[in-house]
């Protein structure tokens, strides 16, 4: 059997502690013959600890010759005094951009078992299932010019530049209107072409895309404020939100906490496929950040790192009744009332980071071998 490269970038915060849950159930599925090979790398923070950067050169090329990317999460108040350009964030930024993950995939599912977590009413969110599409590499983020401008007098005019290409948005809409299919049959483009005219054209490009090649999907627009208040009022009307880098970012978090917890969330960024080979680059996080005020305490929620693992051997693996198997076991678990502090309820016994990994990699094993 081919060996799977993986690169896996544990980060800072509660990285380490949630990446060492997943690194079991490789081993766990490398004594059954996966053929998993890993390197490990530095990023953020502990990059910066190691060379002044938040990503060297070194763990670049990894990452470009990886099959696939494992990410934990970067940033504390530790590196709050180093300058913006090297910033523990900066080395996320990078690694999206030079590997060219394009689409951001930020699943929002609400396990029947923790429906009681969300903060809305249990039949608003229960069986709760969005995909929201993220374009990852354009938009205000990265445009030019980003800069914080003396104007003298005691003045300073801070500028970030919104951008988009025809290319950049017509990608997107393709992998929205690709995973559609898929799913529920359903796209729901948000942007605010009201006031932006990057949301004029963005409307623009995603309509003419669906006219041409995705009639059979459906196709609603909505202003992505909006799109925030229908997400909390009704948020099993939608299917696939997609929509651009700022909005995306934000709206994602919201329908993050719908369902109960961003410890429960994975996300993938994918890039386009090889014309010669069709191997997608791609990387996988969990959505939660590198939490440092519980970082070093065994008590962080692992599920969002391990389900990012479960959407790593899907997509980029092709291995469907693995992934499957493993967010069964996610499931399974949770319905056994097995919790981490953050998706406590009464009732259920509270576990660590390691005894929560453990539980999965218990109902995996079992799951693989039935």
């Amino acid at each position: 059997m081919a060996s799977r490269k993986l690169l896996l970038l544990p980060g800072d915060g509660i990285g380490p502690e949630t990446m060492a849950e997943v690194e079991k159930l490789i081993a766990l599925m490398n004594a059954s013959g996966a053929g998993f090979e890993t390197q490990t790398g530095a990023v953020g923070g502990a990059a910066i600890d190691e060379g002044d950067v938040p990503v060297s050169e070194a763990t670049m090329q990894a990452a470009l010759g990886a099959d696939a990317v494992l990410f934990g999460a970067v940033g504390g108040p530790k590196w709050d005094g180093v300058p913006y350009e090297t910033r523990p964030e900066a080395g996320l930024l990078r690694l999206r951009k030079d590997l060219e993950l394009f689409a951001n995939l930020r699943p929002a599912i609400c396990y029947p078992a923790l429906a009681d977590a969300s903060s809305l009413k249990r039949e608003i969110v229960e069986g709760l299932d969005i995909l929201i599409m993220r374009e990852l590499t354009g938009g205000v983020y990265f445009g030019e010019p980003k800069e914080i401008v003396d104007l003298g007098n005691g003045q300073k005019r801070g500028i970030d530049t919104q951008l988009y290409d025809t290319h950049e948005i017509e990608r997107i809409a393709r992998a929205a209107f690709e995973a559609a299919r898929t799913r529920r049959g359903k796209v729901t483009s948000m942007e605010k072409r009201n006031v932006m005219k990057t949301g004029v054209l963005w409307n623009e490009v995603v309509t003419a895309v669906h006219k041409a090649e995705y009639s059979d999907v459906t196709l609603e627009h909505m202003l992505a404020d909006a799109g925030g208040m229908k997400l909390v009022q009704n948020p099993k009307q939608f299917d696939v939100i997609v929509t651009d880098n700022l909005f995306g970012d934000m709206l994602s978090d919201v329908a993050a906490q719908l369902t109960g917890s961003l410890g429960m969330l994975p996300s993938a960024s994918l890039g386009a496929p090889d014309e010669r080979t069709g191997r997608r680059r791609a990387m996988y996080e969990p959505v939660h950040g590198s939490a440092p005020d519980i970082a070093g305490q065994g008590i962080a929620n692992p599920l969002a790192m391990i389900a990012s693992f479960a959407m790593m051997l899907r997509y980029s693996f092709a291995m469907t009744d693995e992934a499957d198997a493993l967010e069964g076991a996610i499931a399974e678990v949770l319905e056994a009332g097995v919790r981490t502090g953050d998706i406590m309820a009464p009732g259920c016994r509270q576990v660590g980071t390691a005894e929560m990994g453990d539980a999965v990699a218990e109902a995996f094993g079992r799951r693989l071998a039935a």
